[in-house]
């Protein structure tokens, strides 16, 4: 069992950074793999990036290359999203998510989930 837990977000404005964080409880989230999602109001849960348990390997959505950085300290059991030069539709409920058998880009790969986030960029 592994239990999430996003911090980090709030309001900004357009052109502004956030850095989200997800804590993960136990050793065993550091033989997880994360995932970042979004979720728009009226809009499916999209995937933006994914490490590797190791950090070793990533992945980022279109939606994130350029822009979004992922990356994990596992001393600290902590997966974190850097996410530069803000847009408004940017804004959204934030999920971080474990996964300990693939890395996984779907919603249906992620076996654990945070409660989530709020995102809001002003324009």
């Amino acid at each position: 069992q592994v239990h999430l837990v996003e911090s980090g977000g709030g309001l900004v404005q357009a052109g502004d950074s956030l850095r989200l964080s997800c804590a993960g409880s136990g050793r065993a989230f550091r033989s997880y793999a994360v995932g970042w999602f979004r979720q728009a109001p009226g809009n499916e849960r999209e995937f933006l990036a994914v490490i590797s348990w190791t950090g070793a390997s990533k992945y980022n959505a279109n939606a994130a290359k350029g822009r979004f950085a992922i990356s994990r300290d596992n001393t600290n059991n902590r997966v974190y999203l850097q996410m530069d030069s803000l847009k408004p539709e940017d804004t959204g409920v934030y999920y971080c998510a474990a996964d300990n058998a693939r890395i996984g880009v779907t919603p249906d790969d992620y076996d654990y989930w945070g409660q989530g986030i709020q995102v809001t960029v002003s324009s």
